[in-house]
């Protein structure tokens, strides 16, 4: 294929395969499409937990933890800590793996930690409005962002006193997966 040719591609399953996937039709490249992965973080100082109001879609205005993909050739405890930087200029220790979430709608897999603040210095990024600090009272429950959030805040509020657990997976019956109607 010269340089001015575009890649033609068609859905096909690839030998040695068991589904359909998009094949180069010139030197027969298959063009894997996998999950993207998401990590984040329920981080706390004294007790109070780290949410940021989002400022770019989806669901701007509304809050959630510090989480977004992780970055090519990245720890996945490193991109926890640096999303809570990129959203809200906070510096963490990560304790433990809390959970880990399947978005099956969205392709995604979620890793969440169980982390500490390092010092209540935080400020918002350049994803978020505004970040806060919040006693479990105080959370505004009407306005989370996602259901991932509060799977997880129901799971470290299930784990706050405990060391030692297995990381949790979604709730029963919450598979992530777009339900379709009846019929289809």
């Amino acid at each position: 294929m010269d340089a001015q040719q575009q890649p033609s591609f068609s859905r096909r399953i690839p030998e040695g395969d068991d589904r359909e996937r998009p094949v180069c039709d010139a030197c027969g490249f298959v063009d894997y499409q996998n999950p993207k992965v998401v990590v984040g973080s329920v981080a706390l100082w004294e007790n109070r937990i780290l949410l940021c109001r989002r400022a770019i879609e989806p669901r701007s205005g509304f809050w959630t933890l510090p989480a977004g993909y992780l970055e090519l050739n990245e720890a996945t405890a490193d991109g926890a800590r640096r999303e809570a930087w990129e959203e809200a200029r906070a510096e963490l220790e990560i304790e433990r793996l809390l959970a880990v979430y399947t978005i099956l709608r969205l392709s995604q897999v979620q890793l969440i930690y169980r982390a500490r603040l390092l010092h209540p210095a935080i400020a918002p990024g350049p994803e978020s409005r505004e970040c806060g600090l919040f006693d479990w009272k105080d959370i505004p429950w009407d306005e989370i962002a996602f259901p991932s959030v509060h799977w997880a805040l129901g799971h470290w509020r299930e784990t706050r006193d405990r060391d030692g657990f297995a990381p949790f997976a979604n709730p029963p019956g919450e598979t992530g997966r777009l339900e379709r109607p009846q019929g289809l």
